[in-house]
């Protein structure tokens, strides 16, 4: 792990001693380092305010579906973190019933639907492509918004 890691989150911290004393989870957004870097320059910025990620991709990993209230924080491609953020709100959704002010709240390429939908549909397809589930319209779809509580 990136020093940096552990290190931004003693600091966040210190601005905020009722966080939990163990380090949140840790993880970078997409499957590839150019998207990645992308999506965290976005949440650095201001623009990215919520990711979605498949049940079927969060069981595989042994994850489980983020709450309200928990943490994360952020790194780039390379381990090294870029921010901290809190889960403020998660809804379970078909990839199909996923809307526009979500794909916003994504802030991910021009912020359209349309944009949205093909992006993660190709990225489900590659991350899901040897797990036997169908990418189609009824893919169960954690949609987390969050907020940034601080930037590295």
């Amino acid at each position: 792990m990136d020093p940096s890691v552990p290190s931004l989150w003693r600091r966040y911290r210190e601005t905020e001693p009722s966080a939990p004393a163990d380090l949140p989870a840790v993880f970078r957004f997409c499957d590839n380092q150019r998207d990645a870097d992308a999506c965290a320059d976005l949440v650095v910025a201001g623009r990215k305010r919520a990711t979605a990620s498949s049940l079927v991709e969060l069981e595989r990993a042994g994850l489980r579906v983020p709450e309200a209230g928990h943490y994360a924080v952020i790194t780039d491609w390379s381990g090294r973190a870029r921010a901290v953020i809190r889960t403020t709100s998660v809804e379970i959704r078909k990839f199909s019933d996923v809307d526009e002010a979500f794909a916003i709240a994504e802030g991910e390429g021009d912020l359209t639907l349309e944009w949205w939908s093909a992006a993660h549909r190709a990225y489900f397809e590659r991350v899901l492509a040897d797990s036997g589930h169908r990418v189609d319209d009824d893919l169960q779809i954690a949609c987390e918004r969050f907020e940034v509580v601080m930037l590295a």
